[in-house]
């Protein structure tokens, strides 16, 4: 293929984003300009052409795009995106031809081989161009036949879902990124770099997962998701569950942390913890979820779950990092980072495959939360403790109305100063975490004190939506504020072992 026929397909991989899908997908943030979208774009097709998905021999991935999405997502400046583009590609590593092409036929060959990564993204190009990305999606992650496949022996096994959520979720984001912009160049790196991982552990995600389920809507193709767009529905609407059969994830949550076969042995180096947790606890784990109830003849289940998931996930990350003091962990970090693509992911699946990722990301959730020590989670004081106001070093501003502060005119709202400094943070991951928890907090932060009292989570009855701005605002002050003024710091790794 010569230069032109590249570039005319690599403008229709990474055209334009493309609006949000529902109202519980993430929005634009004002402020995207023609210069901040051309940066965008650019970075996406340089990235594409030029780097390989890993920027070293140890699978540490490429997620430059990540950043430059974020960026313009939040309304940042073209120029803004340039520069941090220009930083980040710094360490990556050039991309290179693979040394076969991947086809039907030898799809299950290559599996785990990075070498093939420019094969696999090749063949899910041409797939996505054949068949559609909801239909490659739904096949090639949640069907049977793309993780257990009679006659082959347990190490040979495709498993692609336990792929998918492998690396710290990376394959689920890049893929989350895809079609929450409604890049197809972008779906197909993601899928190849599913490909690209190892699926640890023969009895997490069991094949038991894919035999269908009464009421698990397996014969529908559409459902209701998204209805809430069109019904004149709030998102701030409670969607408690209609019966008292329903088992929240929180009290999954709650039954994980006193089991004591899950007690941590002690601190670990983060090397090689997800695949010794998954070994040593992965079928006990799933046992716990498989009690997590889904049952898609309630209407609104799926938002519901989904809502669950993104509630864990936010709560591992903040009570889980609270001792009189915060530590944002790095591996719960990503869990919430992750979290911001369910929506989005969601309204591309069939009802089976939606509840298939729901009980995959749960369960990866829960497996980080005990290979990370399983911290105690203290409700009462986490908010007796934390503020709901940000407080940026270096500004002062003097109220102009009586009967406001200082400090609520300095921050009338507490989203403005804290997205506006992570824009510009040094740390790649801090504009997308405060990017989830300014839209978690947009579309669940009105849930009022008491909303999740009746779960097995002790103290779980204190939580509120100011949940998210909290732990914004923690994790700020802890990373730096380094726009105005401050030092960067750096995520944390050593776990909570005591």
């Amino acid at each position: 293929m010569n230069r032109k026929a590249c570039d005319e397909k690599a403008e229709i991989l990474f055209p334009a984003p493309s609006p949000p899908l529902t109202v519980l997908c993430p929005q634009r943030w004002p402020g995207c300009t023609p210069q901040s979208l051309a940066a965008v774009r650019r970075a996406l097709i340089d990235n594409y052409a030029q780097y390989h998905i890993f920027h070293n021999n140890i699978k540490f991935h490429n997620h430059v795009t990540h950043r430059a999405l974020a960026i313009y997502a939040l309304g940042g400046s073209g120029p803004v995106i340039e520069a941090f583009y220009r930083e980040d590609i710094k360490i990556q590593r050039a991309a290179f031809v693979s040394p076969n092409p991947i086809t039907a036929q030898n799809f299950l060959d290559h599996l785990g081989d990075e070498n093939y990564y420019e094969a696999y993204t090749n063949f899910f190009i041409k797939t996505i161009e054949e068949k559609g990305a909801s239909a490659t999606l739904n096949e090639f992650i949640f069907s049977e036949k793309y993780n257990f496949q009679p006659g082959r022996d347990t190490e040979s096994q495709p498993r692609m879902l336990c792929r998918f959520i492998d690396g710290v979720t990376h394959p689920l984001i890049h893929c989350g990124h895809s079609v929450e912009f409604g890049l197809k160049g972008m779906l197909a790196e993601g899928l190849a770099l599913t490909a690209m991982h190892i699926a640890h552990a023969p009895d997490f995600l069991p094949q038991s997962m894919f035999v269908a389920q009464p009421n698990d809507g397996i014969g529908t193709m559409m459902n209701d998701f998204a209805s809430l767009a069109f019904d004149g529905q709030s998102s701030a609407m409670p969607l408690k569950a209609l019966s008292g059969e329903d088992t929240h994830a929180f009290t999954i949550l709650a039954r994980v942390l006193k089991d004591p076969s899950l007690a941590s042995k002690g601190p670990r180096h983060f090397a090689g913890l997800y695949r010794d947790t998954l070994v040593a606890h992965g079928q006990r784990i799933c046992e716990y979820i498989q009690g997590w109830t889904i049952d898609l003849s309630k209407p609104g289940e799926i938002e519901r779950k989904m809502e669950e998931c993104i509630w864990t996930s936010s709560v591992i990350y903040a009570l889980g990092g609270w001792r009189n003091g915060f530590t944002p962990d790095f591996f719960f970090m990503h869990m919430v980072t992750s979290s911001i693509f369910l929506p989005s992911l969601v309204a591309y699946l069939s009802p089976r495959a939606q509840v298939l990722l729901l009980r995959a990301y749960l369960s990866n959730a829960v497996a980080w939360f005990v290979a990370r020590g399983r911290p105690s989670l203290d409700f009462k004081s986490f908010f007796e403790s934390t503020s709901t106001v940000p407080n940026p070093p270096n500004s002062s501003v003097v109220s102009p109305v009586e009967g406001i502060t200082a400090q609520d005119a300095q921050t009338s709202n507490p989203f403005l100063p804290l997205i506006q400094s992570s824009i510009i943070h040094p740390n790649n991951h801090h504009p997308k975490i405060q990017r989830a928890f300014a839209h978690f907090s947009a579309i669940y932060g009105t849930r009022p004190k008491g909303y999740f009292a009746g779960t097995e989570l002790d103290g779980a009855e204190e939580l509120d939506g100011s949940l998210f701005v909290r732990a914004a605002v923690l994790t700020a002050d802890y990373m730096g504020w380094v726009r105005e003024g401050e030092e960067e710091r750096n995520w944390a790794f050593d776990g909570f072992y005591v």
